[in-house]
């Protein structure tokens, strides 16, 4: 009896050591994963998930990533990249809600649903900034002065692009009609902000904070709920009542048919980085909210901003059913 019964300790102590396997488990064929990014390299994009980069290759983790650009065509260039790759773990895809305005602007023929969700990341509002000399003092006088002369303010966007979504949310809004100028990222609008060739151009914490504080350039609101931390000063878009919270929800897809066990591998190690001390500490400093979110979840986040932003671009003319 004593022996049936050591036999069935040792038999259930062995299950619990198996239970207790390693997270990181699972057989990826590469050292080294693609994340690709597909923004030039300077935009906020490409600067969060280097942080991400940086803290996975200091993890006792595997396999790491490394961050590779591939611009163009308003990210779609890099989404096409990422899409037709082998799902075999080796390539990731940095994504926000782009993929979903490109897909509503017809400028792509594919969103989420061409990928395999595997962590929702970061959140970052978006401000409605200008150059340091246009003569507006704050969003009222912006308003007064586009409803005056409708469509002739120059306004950078990325066309198809959340950068330029949530200018078409604030037209919807309050009646203002404003003259777009396309870029292709956001270090490209940065650079004709500051040297004053355009007037308008969407802002965040993480690339416009210095030009904001040292007045090159001018923000008139951030489309968040609560003002930010790191620029107290500056007005939500409620506050001046304009009902307009938008902010890029930056995560990370695999290639369609990467395997549950992979997607949940990555979005383990993505866990790991984004509970990270230093990670954290970074991101508060670029004005950007850490907020993991996993695969099933992720993906009922991505279905229902679809579908947000579908009954948006249908109102405005962007997109017909």
């Amino acid at each position: 009896m004593n022996r049936i019964l050591s036999t069935l300790v040792l038999s259930v102590a062995a299950v619990g050591v198996l239970g207790a396997a390693p997270a990181f488990a699972v057989k990826i064929p590469c050292s080294t994963a693609k994340l690709i990014v597909p923004w030039k390299a300077g935009g906020g994009t490409h600067v969060i998930f280097s942080i991400f980069e940086k803290t996975i290759q200091n993890l006792d983790v595997t396999p790491k990533i490394k961050v590779v650009t591939i611009p163009g065509q308003g990210g779609n260039k890099g989404a096409k990249e990422a899409a037709k790759a082998k799902p075999d773990g080796c390539t990731l895809f940095a994504i926000h809600q782009s993929a979903i305005t490109s897909y509503l602007n017809g400028r792509i023929n594919f969103q989420f649903d061409k990928f395999e969700t595997v962590a929702l990341l970061t959140s970052t509002p978006d401000i409605v900034g200008a150059a340091g000399s246009v003569p507006w003092k704050n969003l009222k006088e912006l308003e007064t002065a586009a409803k005056a002369a409708p469509g002739t303010i120059l306004t950078g966007a990325t066309f198809g692009s959340t950068s330029q979504f949530m200018w078409l949310l604030l037209e919807d809004l309050t009646g203002m009609k404003f003259k777009y100028v396309p870029f292709d990222g956001t270090r490209q609008r940065m650079t004709a902000l500051l040297s004053n060739a355009i007037q308008l151009g969407t802002l965040n914490v993480a690339s416009g904070r210095k030009y904001m504080e040292s007045g090159e350039l001018k923000a008139f609101g951030i489309a968040a709920e609560e003002r930010s931390k790191q620029l107290p000063n500056l007005p939500t878009l409620k506050e001046q009542g304009v009902d307009l919270i938008y902010a890029l929800k930056r995560g990370i897809v695999a290639p369609k048919g990467t395997p549950k066990d992979v997607i949940d591998q990555w979005a383990a190690i993505f866990k790991k980085a984004a509970e990270d001390p230093g990670l954290l500490k970074q991101m508060e400093a670029k004005g950007t909210e850490v907020a993991w979110v996993g695969p099933a979840d992720y993906r009922a986040w991505a279905e229902k901003t679809y579908a947000d932003h579908e009954k948006v671009a249908i109102k405005i003319g962007m997109y017909k059913k």
